[in-house]
């Protein structure tokens, strides 16, 4: 439990033990309390503090967090200098002896799932919310953003003992509020134990059938070779991951002797923080994360990352900023393209 103060708008988990009874004795007719508060009004805050903050980032009603051509075909006509020759229909070209090419228009529906990592190592934090805080914020900043009319939204997850959820994905606001429900549920009092992160993203790629934007929310601590996993889900689906860390886990404070502690495992260590360990714990965790960035973005995800002593809103903000800037940059830059051969179209449409 953070002894400092968290941002308004975030909800917390801290407090949530196995031993707290407003988890173990928490009565079949009584609401879910956070610090007091039921559960439904901390998602009504944070729905709050995401629609003011965020909503105005992302405009029209099928632009999402990874911009891209639509995929319901269109209409036909003639070619122009400029359109992307991926698109010229064959069949329609040599009927009329004329290229043509096919447009295609946004699709109507854009389908969301929430592959959230619901294992021990998220039940911790040293600043002004716990990861889980962060994973639960993330899931419900996708979730508004996205809900638009006829788009749905669908969850996953995985706990530590290997228990796996499956929310199918549907429309509507009350949809989605459950899906933060059980979202909050899941990470409440998570079990002890690794989490396969391969499995989670083996079983989402065969559940979601239809092409549309997938966030895993992780820390990505799985040491098991979870890349190719999300290689094979990034080829059909847009992919984002959010990674939430603590600063503790990059590098270690000079507090002296301390018992360190494995919420997965149960392991325990004593160690004594002196400065060469505090060197040698920062490089190991600089060459972690590397890993993990380099893998995340060799998958061809778009990689977002959240931290427990940062404004997730913030980060969140600057993210999809970046993502726009750099997408109407090339786009404006293929629209300058010139000299022999039709230049290849950039992605700026709606979600595909």
């Amino acid at each position: 439990m953070s002894a400092h103060p968290r941002p308004a708008g975030l909800p917390t988990t801290a407090g949530r033990a196995d031993g707290d009874p407003m988890v173990a004795g928490r009565r079949a007719t009584e609401p879910p309390r956070v610090d007091g508060t039921p559960a439904a009004e901390v998602l009504r805050r944070l729905e709050l503090s995401i629609t003011r903050r965020l909503d105005g980032l992302l405009q029209g009603d099928h632009r999402g967090l990874t911009p891209g051509h639509g995929s319901e075909p269109g209409e036909v006509r003639a070619y122009q200098p400029g359109d992307d020759v991926r698109r010229i229909d064959w069949n329609v070209t040599a009927r009329q002896l004329e290229t043509h090419v096919r447009d295609m228009v946004a699709d109507r529906e854009l389908e969301t799932w929430i592959v959230v990592d619901a294992s021990a190592s998220l039940a911790y934090g040293t600043a002004t919310c716990e990861k889980r805080d962060l994973a639960l914020a993330a899931a419900a900043t996708v979730g508004f953003l996205t809900l638009r009319t006829g788009n749905r939204t669908g969850l996953m997850t995985v706990d530590g003992a290997g228990s796996s959820t499956t929310v199918p994905a549907r429309s509507g606001r009350a949809h989605l509020q459950g899906v933060l429900r059980r979202t909050y549920d899941e990470l409440s009092s998570p079990p002890a134990g690794p989490v396969d992160l391969t499995a989670l993203l083996r079983r989402t790629a065969g559940t979601a059938r239809r092409r549309g934007l997938i966030v895993v929310v992780s820390d990505f601590l799985d040491r098991g070779d979870w890349a190719p996993a999300l290689r094979a889900l990034a080829l059909r689906h847009d992919v984002l991951c959010a990674e939430v860390l603590d600063p503790v886990e990059l590098e270690l404070p000079d507090v002296g002797s301390v018992f360190l502690h494995d919420p997965e495992t149960g392991a325990e260590i004593e160690v004594r923080t002196d400065a060469a360990l505090r060197r040698r714990y920062a490089d190991a965790a600089q060459r972690q994360r590397t890993a993990i960035e380099r893998s995340i973005r060799s998958s061809g995800a778009d990689h977002l990352r959240l931290r427990t002593d940062r404004d997730w809103l913030l980060d969140v903000a600057r993210f999809v900023s970046r993502r726009r800037d750099r997408v109407d940059s090339l786009s404006r830059a293929t629209a300058h393209t010139s000299g022999g051969g039709p230049a290849l179209a950039v992605p700026t449409g709606g979600v595909r």
